[in-house]
């Protein structure tokens, strides 16, 4: 599949004078059908990806950033390979002047501009070596200019994305995908996989969560899961993001996770209110026992967990969740701990792979947003 609908919905204007319905659903789909296709764009420089999507701040409908770049991920079956591929639309080129001596190294060619000078010079395998070596298998180009916007794209082999996604085993683009992005080229093994991440996400932050708790806060403490221990959030983030992210993305949050939601209620575990009430979960033993079951086996190993095999020759895993703090306590830490070190990873990786300069440059842009935040 090469795309599926608008995920992001886009608040109307209260100023404006009232549509009806139809009218106004007519120019919401226009308005997002001509937003997709400008998010697209710089696709067209590249070559083919199986999957795509656009994250971050970009996506706020009232974002008044005009200078934020838009940050992509690109899911490739092979890294190397893509690196070292021409775009469709500069094949079309080479073709239609009749040069025909394609070489190995064409797209690092084409778009060097992407690249810092000395990744150009190692090559494909350098620069695949780095993000998997030292980052977190995703190799980032920023400060890309795509007319008149900056964009920074992330490539990432599919198989660690969706292992990722699965077992959040770096907790890093899992992290991203538990928040509303834009999906411009779909995958369906990556939609299957986030399912079972959304879920996740839903348990985890159920278990951090009381007794009692608005729609807001569970949709808060879902965002801020891939944010603890994120060494960027000490200096370099603005203080208000989650909140930011969660109101600017609200409907999209309900939509992506109404299907938990709901079977967790069907389980008895949650209650879900009417419109201005709060939520009401089950905080015994029990329900305890199912959220810390539903997590990825990366959290649950932190506790110490073992599988063991019962009579039937089923294997199960050990129960030694003896209170809902302890288990709380011991998401919390997996998550903080996988959290610092992929960040840190994350950023010594982005200093080797585009060069001192550009990676002052991208800092100086995180910090001097962070610090308006802070002081505005």
């Amino acid at each position: 599949m090469r795309s599926r609908p608008e995920r992001i919905v886009l608040n109307g204007d209260l100023n404006r004078p009232e549509r009806s319905p139809l009218g106004a659903a007519t120019a919401a789909a226009m308005e997002a059908h001509r937003r997709r296709a400008e998010l697209a764009g710089p696709l067209e420089l590249l070559p083919a990806v199986d999957f795509c999507c656009v994250y971050g701040s970009s996506l706020l409908p009232y974002n008044s950033d005009k200078t934020s770049m838009v940050d992509y991920i690109l899911g490739v079956a092979d890294p190397i390979q893509w690196h070292s591929e021409a775009s469709a639309s500069f094949l079309d080129d080479l073709l239609s002047e009749s040069a025909m001596n394609l070489t190995y190294m064409i797209n690092l060619e084409r778009n060097r501009h992407h690249y810092s000078k000395w990744m150009r010079r190692l090559g494909p395998s350098a620069i695949n070596w780095v993000a998997d070596g030292i980052g977190v298998g995703v190799h980032f180009n920023p400060f890309v200019e795509w007319k008149d916007k900056m964009i920074k794209y992330g490539v990432v082999q599919m198989h660690d994305l969706a292992m990722d996604v699965l077992t959040w085993d770096r907790f890093y683009l899992s992290g991203r995908l538990q928040k509303p992005v834009q999906v411009l080229i779909d995958n369906w093994d990556i939609q299957k996989v986030n399912l079972i991440n959304l879920k996740a996400a839903t348990s985890a932050s159920l278990l951090l969560l009381p007794a009692k708790f608005s729609e807001e806060d569970l949709y808060a403490k879902i965002c801020s899961l891939s944010y603890m221990g994120d060494l960027r959030m000490l200096f370099a983030e603005d203080k208000n993001k989650v909140k930011n992210i969660v109101r600017g993305s609200f409907t999209a949050f309900q939509s992506m996770y109404k299907p938990s939601l709901q079977e967790f209620a069907a389980e008895g575990l949650l209650q879900i209110p009417s419109a201005g009430h709060e939520f009401e979960q089950d905080c015994d033993l029990s329900a305890t026992r199912n959220h810390f079951f539903s997590l990825p086996w990366t959290i649950q190993r932190r506790l110490g967990m073992k599988h063991e095999i019962d009579g039937s020759g089923i294997t199960k895993p050990e129960t030694i969740i003896t209170s809902r703090e302890l288990a709380a306590n011991c998401v919390t830490k997996a998550l903080r701990r996988l959290v610092m070190i992929s960040s840190a990873r994350q950023a010594m990786s982005g200093l080797a792979a585009t060069g001192g300069v550009a990676a002052a440059r991208y800092l100086t842009r995180k910090i001097s947003k962070a610090w308006k935040s802070r002081t505005s």
